[in-house]
């Protein structure tokens, strides 16, 4: 039975601010983009109230959680929400829209804002998004962007964006540039629920009127799947090739994985990874360029031997309209080079 004041996933961007009152963890693996973490209980609180229901029983276990439960509100009514004005709607989920987000809802409605919550929490949530991730991908027309590692696909997206494309960056999403060397230091990936979140968030605010750009991607953009159906569309799509100097290309991947120049050990780790592909004599000749600092030519060996062709084999196979593809010249990958791509392909018609 629907509960009074509780709303569906269509609803969300009716609230001024979304909450999730889940502890830190759950929050941290997925959350509806941009809720604010408010939990009622945290981590530690969720086990000991668990321990105490296994263990003594749940009369008194319901009485330690509700003693905590209060404290939690009061204190973040006190700390972050103190000064909502009286037309503040706040919307509270859960893990399924029971007791956490209703103890959270019923105070803040008693202060007096209009407070709802999530029907079904983050369960119906996450249902919703998955179902979602299935359609919203069947409304727009795709212009997919190809071209060998180093073309600056990514930055060609960045331009885009700025001059008010509609653009998914699957890569930043996945914090993650999509290949052996495709780790970005200091950032983790997020999981897989939460790219699935971000991505639906995305999708949902485009207009199926005008075309969506996205970089040709594979499966994997290193540990996380790019949903079936939006992979399926976009190998439908209109295909734009990406040209530039080889030596160009070099130039612009030294300086993007300039990380593994200063501490080239990491580098040579995941070289040894392609031994089965292509023998040790020639990973050898790559730990030698990397050991001596041959930096254009080990990134040119690489472009050569590796990345050119596996890129070629899997694009050619996956992408359907890639051999009848726009061919877009960059003679170098600057500013200037960027932006006058990205006005080219700004007047193409819609």
């Amino acid at each position: 039975m629907k509960r009074a004041n509780a709303v569906t996933v269509a609803q969300l961007d009716a609230f001024d601010e979304v909450i999730d009152v889940r502890s830190p963890s759950e929050f941290s693996l997925d959350h509806v983009p941009d809720a604010v973490n408010c939990p009622v209980l945290d981590d530690a609180e969720r086990a000991r109230v668990g321990t105490i229901y296994a263990q003594v029983s749940p009369f008194d276990a319901r009485k330690t959680g509700a003693a905590l439960v209060s404290r939690n509100i009061a204190r973040h009514i006190d700390e972050r929400f103190h000064e909502r004005a009286r037309t503040w709607r706040p919307l509270v989920y859960c893990w399924r829209g029971g007791q956490r987000s209703a103890s959270m809802a019923h105070v803040l409605r008693e202060v007096g804002w209009d407070a709802a919550t999530l029907e079904g929490g983050y369960r119906a949530y996450r249902r919703e998004v998955l179902a979602q991730l299935d359609r919203l991908p069947q409304r727009y027309r795709f212009r997919v962007l190809c071209g060998a590692t180093g073309s600056g696909k990514s930055r060609l997206l960045e331009a885009l964006a700025a001059r008010g494309a509609q653009v998914i960056d699957l890569e930043r999403l996945a914090c993650h540039r999509g290949s052996l060397l495709g780790d970005l230091p200091g950032e983790a990936q997020p999981s897989q629920k939460m790219f699935d979140s971000l991505l639906w968030k995305a999708l949902g605010r485009f207009d199926p009127g005008k075309p969506v750009y996205v970089e040709a991607e594979s499966k994997k953009i290193g540990q996380i799947q790019v949903p079936a159906g939006l992979l399926e569309r976009m190998r439908e799509g209109e295909c734009l090739r990406l040209e530039m100097p080889v030596a160009e290309r070099v130039r612009f991947l030294i300086g993007e994985y300039r990380h593994f120049l200063a501490e080239p050990a990491g580098l040579k780790e995941k070289l040894r990874c392609l031994n089965a592909h292509y023998g040790s004599e020639v990973v050898g000749r790559w730990l030698s360029q990397a050991d001596s600092g041959a930096w254009p030519e080990l990134v040119a060996d690489l472009l050569h031997t590796h990345y050119d062709p596996s890129y070629l084999r899997a694009t050619t196979r996956n992408y359907l309209h890639y051999d009848i593809a726009r061919q877009l010249s960059i003679e170098r990958l600057d500013e200037a080079g960027i932006e006058s791509a990205a006005a080219e392909l700004s007047r193409s018609p819609v």
